[in-house]
């Protein structure tokens, strides 16, 4: 079956692919759109329950940050009870703005399966039956690690930075008034960078592929790379908090073991070139 597509696809002329990638590209549009009009109709309550849900003392990870440092007097007590960050709006066309946009992220974010699904299929037919199954399994972990990095910004990472920012004042003469503006850009920003880092490991597997990474570069510079995690994680959680800088730590260093055991040692990879 591959081989007869493989036929029909170096028999098909440039205007024949054109042809093809126009219609993927209008089936990726039509999802997109279709998904932002349907977050655009349920979002008044999902920015109630959902996004601005960080803002209130309830969010689950405040609770569980209250409830361990209540157990542990030698470590500083985390208030969550009647915690609540106000959000204002400045600009008179802000709120439709951010209506619009934050439906088509979300719309992005959730229609990415199905994108990924047209990808395959326009590409598909190029591949060999051996680099389909080694094809398909990138995408499908792709997504997963995607998707993992995206809930990891928006449970843990976003809350903790949100926490430290709302209430960091340079001078007790300068209140905190977060705009709405400045809450979105921060919300998008980080969750979106936390889904793309945690493509590190398939992009470890695409590189070791290559011949490019060897599993021995993980053990060699991973003192350096703990200094490094640690001070991106400081830099997240910029508090004197051991407790929450570990948290942040842990599932950066998680990513950064899991790359490794997606890259070939140097010998196996070289037999099998």
């Amino acid at each position: 079956m591959s081989t007869q597509r493989l036929q029909q696809q170096e028999e098909m002329t440039f205007w024949g692919h054109l042809d093809v990638l126009r219609k993927v590209l209008f089936k990726i549009i039509t999802v997109v759109i279709l998904f932002t009009v349907i977050f655009f109709i349920f979002m008044p309550t999902i920015f109630d329950k959902v996004i601005l849900a960080p803002c209130r003392g309830d969010f689950w990870l405040y609770q569980f940050f209250q409830d361990v440092t209540s157990s542990f007097p030698f470590l500083p007590q985390f208030i969550a009870d009647g915690y609540e960050v106000h959000l204002i709006n400045i600009q008179l066309a802000s709120q439709l703005f951010v209506h619009m946009s934050s439906s088509f992220w979300l719309a992005l974010v959730f229609s990415f399966p199905i994108i990924l699904y047209f990808i395959w299929g326009f590409i598909r037919p190029a591949l060999y039956e051996n680099e389909i199954r080694g094809v398909r399994k990138a995408f499908v972990f792709g997504s997963v690690m995607f998707f993992i990095g995206i809930a990891i910004g928006y449970l843990l990472i976003f809350p903790i930075t949100l926490r430290f920012l709302a209430d960091y004042q340079l001078s007790a003469l300068i209140p905190n008034q977060v705009s709405l503006d400045s809450y979105m850009d921060t919300f998008l920003m980080m969750i979106f960078i936390l889904g793309i880092v945690f493509e590190m490991p398939l992009l470890a597997w695409a590189l070791g592929a290559a011949g490019i990474l060897y599993r021995g570069f993980f053990s060699r510079y991973r003192k350096h790379a703990i200094v490094v995690l640690l001070i991106a994680a400081a830099v997240i959680t910029p508090t004197s908090d051991p407790f929450t800088l570990a948290i942040v730590f842990l599932p950066l260093y998680m990513l950064y073991e899991l790359s490794a055991l997606f890259v070939k040692p140097q010998k196996e990879a070289e037999e099998a070139a």
